[in-house]
C-alpha cells in the first residue's frame, strides 16, 4: 500500500510540474509576441531569425545543464520550444534537399525545429534558387560526409551565388531498417540511395543476405515505395519513418557507427558574432609558384585556425582553381579582420561566403 501512495504522490507531483511547465512556456511565448511587435515597429519585416542569438542559447542550455537529462535531449527541447516561439513571430520557410524523408530534411528539422515550413526541392541548384528568389527564407544543402568526402555540387554553386552561409549542421547519419511489416524475415526487397546501400553493405549480407537491393534518388524517395510495396523495406533516416508511418525493424544498421555529414544553412543576411563562429572564404591565389602560400600566411601569422581547405574548378579558364576555406572565428574578430585585409592584398580574387555559429552537437 506504501509503495502505491507512493507512487500516485509522484504523479501528482509530475502533473503539478507539467502544469507549471506549459505556463512558463506560455509566457516565453507571449514575450516573443512582443519582440515581434518592437522589431516590426522598428521596421524590421523581413525575417526574426537570429543564427547568433538562437546558437548562444543552446550552447548555454548543454553548458549549464546538470542532468539527470542528458544534453543532446535538453537542446533537442529548447530547440523546438525556439522553433515554436519564433513560428508565433514569424514562420521560417526552409528549402532542403527532397523528396520529403532525406537526411536533409533531418538537418533542417534539427537546426530549425519542426515549426517551419518545409520545402522539399529535387536539386541543389533549385534549392539556391528558391532562397534567392525570395520563395525560401532558408535553405538547407549538405556539403561533405565523413566517409564520402565533399559534395561537390554544393562547392560550386556558391561560385555564382550572392548568398551566404548563415550556420552549419552536423548530422550522424544513422541508417534503418523501415517497412510496413513488423517480420523481419519477410522481406525480400530493400530500397535506398546507391550509397546507403553501401555504406549498410556487411549489415545486410549478414542478416538479409537473400533480399534484392534496388538503388534509388534518395532514401526519401526509397521510404515512399516501402510504404506501398508488400514485402519490402527501405535503409532511411527517422524523419523517413515519421513522414510515411513506417515501423523501424532495425536501428542503426550502418557499418560505420561514426558516419556524419556537414550540411549548411544558406539564407541572405550576415550573421553577427557568437561564442563559438566559423567563417568560409572563396579564393583565387593564382598560378605562380608560392602563390597558395602566400595565401595562407596571414592566417599563421595572426594565430588562427584553417579547419578545412578544397580546391575546386574557378570555371574561367583551363587549369584555373579556387580554394575553399574554413577558418576559425567571426570576420568581425579584430585577429580574424586583420588577416583578411592582408589576404585581399595577396588575392586574385577573395570572396567571403559568410561567417556563422559553429554547429551545436
Amino acid at each position: 500500500m506504501a509503495s502505491e501512495i507512493t507512487l500516485a504522490e509522484l504523479r501528482r507531483q509530475i502533473d503539478m510540474i507539467d502544469q507549471e511547465i506549459l505556463a512558463v512556456i506560455n509566457r516565453r511565448a507571449k514575450l516573443a509576441v512582443e519582440v515581434a511587435k518592437i522589431k516590426m515597429a522598428s521596421g524590421e519585416n523581413e525575417c526574426f531569425y537570429r543564427p547568433e542569438r538562437e546558437a548562444s542559447v543552446l550552447r548555454n542550455i548543454k553548458e549549464t545543464n546538470r542532468g539527470p537529462l542528458a544534453d543532446e535531449n535538453a537542446v533537442f527541447i529548447f530547440r523546438e520550444l525556439m522553433s515554436a516561439c519564433l513560428s508565433l513571430e514569424k514562420p521560417l520557410a526552409v528549402a532542403f534537399l527532397g523528396p520529403e524523408g532525406t537526411f536533409t530534411q533531418q538537418a533542417a528539422f534539427k537546426h530549425f525545429g519542426h515549426a517551419i515550413t518545409a520545402l522539399p526541392l529535387p536539386a541543389i541548384d533549385e534549392i539556391f534558387r528558391a532562397v534567392e528568389s525570395g520563395e525560401s527564407n532558408y535553405g538547407v544543402v549538405p556539403v561533405e560526409n565523413s566517409t564520402e568526402g565533399v559534395i561537390t555540387h554544393t562547392l560550386d554553386s556558391f561560385l555564382n551565388s550572392q548568398l551566404l552561409i548563415c550556420g552549419e549542421v552536423v548530422l550522424r547519419i544513422h541508417h534503418n531498417l523501415l517497412s510496413n511489416d513488423a517480420d523481419l524475415s519477410r522481406v525480400q526487397e530493400i530500397f535506398s540511395h546507391q550509397q546507403s546501400l553501401a555504406q549498410c553493405r556487411e549489415w545486410l549480407a549478414r542478416y538479409l543476405p537473400s533480399a534484392k537491393r534496388t538503388s534509388v534518388s534518395s532514401n526519401g524517395e526509397a521510404a515512399r515505395l516501402a510504404s506501398k510495396m508488400p514485402n519490402c523495406a527501405a535503409i532511411a533516416g527517422d524523419v523517413a519513418a515519421e513522414v510515411y508511418g513506417l515501423n523501424i525493424l532495425e536501428a542503426n544498421i550502418e557499418d560505420e557507427p561514426d558516419n556524419t555529414t556537414r550540411f549548411l544553412v544558406i539564407g541572405k543576411q550576415e550573421v553577427g558574432q557568437s561564442d563559438f563562429d566559423k567563417t568560409t572564404l572563396i579564393v583565387s591565389a593564382g598560378n605562380q609558384p608560392g602563390a597558395l602560400y602566400d595565401v595562407l600566411e596571414p592566417f599563421s601569422d595572426h594565430r588562427i585556425s584553417m579547419t578545412r581547405i578544397e580546391s575546386r574548378p574557378s570555371r574561367r579558364g583551363m587549369w584555373d582553381y579556387v580554394f575553399f576555406i574554413d577558418i576559425e572565428g567571426h570576420r568581425d574578430d579584430q585577429s580574424v579582420s586583420v588577416a583578411l585585409s592582408s589576404l585581399k592584398q595577396k588575392a586574385n580574387m577573395l570572396k567571403i561566403l559568410g561567417s556563422y555559429p559553429c554547429a551545436v552537437t
